[in-house]
């Protein structure tokens, strides 16, 4: 029974559909990355030459049509205000929560929307926040008509978790995830303490 999903969603640039790393792309869609590469859709990381690697993701990202999102840290309580605006209007469970430079993850407890809709959701409520706060990252690339590129990836990663213990490790892997980009902890108000599994069997978080 999955009780929760460890969510993992990438702003602009981060995970190119054809990193030899793997993605989750069937396809390349962008002529310009095309030329870098196949989709290399994997649930495994391949051992690759990270030197290697470098300069390749260098190279392909000089073909994006923006330059790839590196969220600031004042960008990133943008995003946190937009998140905790999603929370309070959808009532998710966040259980862990860490928004990083170039991409985010979240611990969120089974909900009556699909986990790929909650990231659609929680991704739209933090565009909002950061263009009310003149943040948004991609401002010098409005068009005519006023409307901004997106500054997330399209999809996402997602891990279905269906014991306590699955759910303990991945919030803690969450919570270390800053620590080991030299950052400090991350402490967001919309995250709550997870308190165990209901014994009684079938759970849904709201």
């Amino acid at each position: 029974m999955i009780h929760g999903y460890h969510l993992i969603f990438g702003t602009y640039g981060f995970w190119l559909p054809n990193d030899p790393r793997g993605s989750w792309s069937d396809f390349v869609e962008s002529w310009e990355l095309a030329k870098f590469g196949e989709a290399t859709k994997t649930l495994e990381r391949p051992e690759i030459d990270m030197a290697e690697w470098a300069k390749w993701r260098a190279a392909a990202q000089q073909a994006l049509k923006y330059p790839p999102v590196l969220l600031t840290g004042l960008q990133a309580r943008a995003v946190g205000t937009g998140f905790a605006n999603g929370v309070r209007k959808s009532r998710y469970a966040i259980w862990a929560c860490s928004i990083l430079p170039e991409h985010v993850h979240l611990v969120i407890g089974r909900s009556r929307y699909k986990v790929e809709q909650i990231a659609n959701l929680l991704k739209g409520e933090a565009t909002k926040a950061l263009k009310a706060e003149s943040l948004h990252p991609q401002a010098q690339h409005v068009d005519a008509k006023g409307k901004f590129p997106s500054m997330w990836a399209e999809q996402q990663w997602k891990v279905y978790l269906d014991t306590e213990v699955a759910i303990e490790n991945a919030i803690h892997y969450v919570e270390q995830n800053p620590l080991k980009e030299g950052k400090p902890p991350q402490k967001w108000p919309f995250v709550t303490p997870f308190t165990g599994l209901d014994k009684s069997g079938w759970t849904t978080y709201l």
